[in-house]
């Protein structure tokens, strides 16, 4: 509850009990089978179980629920369960009395407890409960409410904070259900994954001996737009086909003015033909009016103006290069270029036909000729007198050669002229890890190695130019806050480094942390990232994976302002743990 409250709209705006049951008649006769009332507070209504008991006469109607708050639950439930309800949804943000007072700017927290335990006792199960996650808010309360559901009915719903006009959204309060369910695991490693039906908005988890599970509402980092089968109508009567949309259609004026049933069916179906494919993204959103319900959850596919929509999807350019058109151009790049690409019979290096030796080192090792020259390769021979030798960057070819005729031994350094510097590379192997006999790509198997601590950080910068880096410090983007969202989006690409990166392991994260900074000299933002685990494997690509995703992210969200952004010193500085030693760039 806002602390200035909500302005209450006038009750002549609002849908008569019999208009609700007339609407609801016609959408149960075009298909639809579960209609929720929601709110707003919807108990809080005098003619409620009324409402419940008409709805519940409708042929064809299978599931009545409600969502509430809970403080007039235990009260009313009997003659609820009496009238018809099916299911319930209570909202409960906290399991701590003086947060929960807070929230709701009363007392009431021992009344919902008294509604949850009375809707366990009356059969209902499970009884969902809709905890909407906020960082410094109540994500420490994650581990309790997970605990919730050990000895009763429960399916706690973590819902991922939403924007809405009002509740004074901000990106940082966002907790995403990667980083729940990583906390959740590290206390319950043994959380089982349960199926779920395909127009689910949930996806569910379960301890096992637990007698209830928890659930994950993803609406902000996974949208489940392309499976959505529902529909809103608010307290009003206005028809939303999205929540997250900005458009509504007046049902209840249609309905006064004496609209026919075939001719309200034609206003809800033209409604549906335009829902978009996906809701806005979340900034656009947060401008949006938090609209109070009344009538959801209808069966979109019930409606035929939607249902050629459901049947034959946009084609790839409609939908634009979604993650998973990035899934499939990555497996099929490799392929492409394995057609193109040929070999050297006498060095066994891959080369594209017609390139020169300075571009056939850039695509064997990634690193420009340009950036060669003046270069030395320094290697430790134990058998001599001396420390290091020098294997001499020029020309290029050469390099490749000697590298290839010295057995590496105990370490190497790699050193350049421009900078003096030198980085010690501890116990470098001779072979690559990731390919088989053959050569073919292989993971890495480390299920013989001993768990140890390990942790790495890794860097980059990007320059903006004077004007982007301004409106960065300005915090005047149109997007939203850079450095929050950037930050956000390195730590759940740390995250996802063993989905992005094919073989790299699945790490269990103790933990990430991404900083940036403004470098006010060289007009650029510096990232930092840092990554812990306790485990078989390093964590140097989940560290540089975050760095990586957080630079790339500033630039999306400056490249409207100039395309003069350039992403550079992309490195690991140094990392610790694990056989080959640790490392720093000095």
């Amino acid at each position: 509850m806002p602390e200035e409250g909500v302005q209450l709209t006038p009750k002549s705006e609002l849908l008569t009990a019999q208009e609700i049951i007339t609407l609801a008649r016609l959408f149960v006769k075009e298909g639809v089978e579960k209609i929720r009332l929601t709110g707003g507070e919807p108990l809080i209504r005098p003619d409620v179980v009324d409402i419940v008991g008409q709805l519940y006469k409708l042929e064809g109607l299978k599931t009545i629920a409600v969502t509430t708050n809970g403080i007039n639950l235990a009260r009313l439930l009997p003659r609820l369960k009496e009238a018809g309800l099916n299911a319930i949804n209570i909202s409960l943000d906290t399991l701590v009395p003086a947060k929960f007072e807070f929230i709701v700017r009363r007392k009431g927290f021992h009344k919902v407890m008294e509604g949850i335990h009375k809707a366990t006792e009356l059969g209902y199960h499970p009884v969902k409960v809709n905890c909407v996650v906020m960082r410094g808010f109540n994500e420490d309360e994650l581990l309790g409410f997970v605990d919730f559901t050990k000895d009763l009915p429960l399916d706690v719903r973590f819902i991922e904070y939403m924007p809405f006009d009002g509740n004074k959204w901000n990106f940082k309060k966002m907790v995403s259900y990667k980083e729940m369910l990583d906390t959740i695991k590290q206390r319950w490693p043994e959380l089982e994954k349960l199926p779920c039906e395909a127009s689910s908005t949930a996806k569910s988890y379960k301890v096992p001996h637990f007698q209830g599970q928890i659930s994950f509402i993803t609406s902000m980092s996974e949208h489940f737009c392309g499976s959505c089968n529902r529909l809103r109508i608010t307290a009003d009567g206005n028809l939303k086909v999205c929540l997250f949309g900005n458009s509504e259609v007046s049902l209840r004026d249609h309905l006064r003015s004496g609209a026919s049933e075939e001719e309200l069916v034609q206003i809800i179906g033209a409604a549906v033909g335009r829902k978009k494919k996906q809701h806005a993204g979340m900034f656009n959103i947060s401008q949006m009016k938090n609209r109070p319900m009344i009538l959801i959850e209808s069966a979109l596919m019930s409606f035929p103006l939607c249902q050629d929509a459901l049947q034959n999807p946009p084609n790839s350019k409609q939908w634009g290069h979604t993650f998973s058109h990035w899934l499939t151009l990555r497996a099929s790049l490799p392929k492409q270029m394995g057609n193109a690409l040929m070999k050297n019979k006498l060095t066994g290096q891959l080369f594209l036909p017609g390139s020169h030796p300075e571009q056939q080192w850039h695509i064997t090792t990634g690193i420009p000729q340009t950036q060669l020259r003046g270069c030395c390769v320094f290697q430790k021979d134990p058998s001599s007198a001396f420390d290091t030798k020098c294997l001499e960057a020029s020309p290029v070819g050469q390099v490749s050669t000697d590298r290839q005729s010295e057995e590496a031994s105990s370490g190497s350094e790699f050193c350049t002229g421009a900078s003096d510097s030198c980085t010690e590379v501890p116990c470098a192997s001779d072979n690559l890890t990731h390919t088989d006999e053959e050569g073919r790509a292989t993971m890495v198997d480390v299920g013989g190695k001993p768990d140890s601590r390990r942790s790495a950080v890794a860097g980059a910068v990007v320059r903006l130019g004077e004007k982007a880096f301004g409106m960065v410090r300005q915090n005047q983007m149109k997007k939203g806050d850079v450095l929050a969202v950037a930050q956000i989006a390195g730590i759940q690409g740390a995250k996802l480094t063993s989905q992005l990166i094919p073989l790299c392991h699945n790490i269990a994260l103790n933990h990430v942390e991404v900083s940036l900074s403004l470098d006010e000299a060289r007009y650029a933002v510096v990232i930092r990232s840092s990554c812990q685990t306790w485990g078989r494997t390093g964590v140097e690509m989940e560290a540089l994976t975050a760095a990586s995703l957080a630079a790339l992210t500033v630039y999306d969200m400056c490249k409207a302002v100039t395309h003069d952004i350039v992403i550079e010193e992309v490195k690991l500085l140094r990392k610790a743990g694990g056989q080959r030693g640790d490392f720093s760039r000095v």
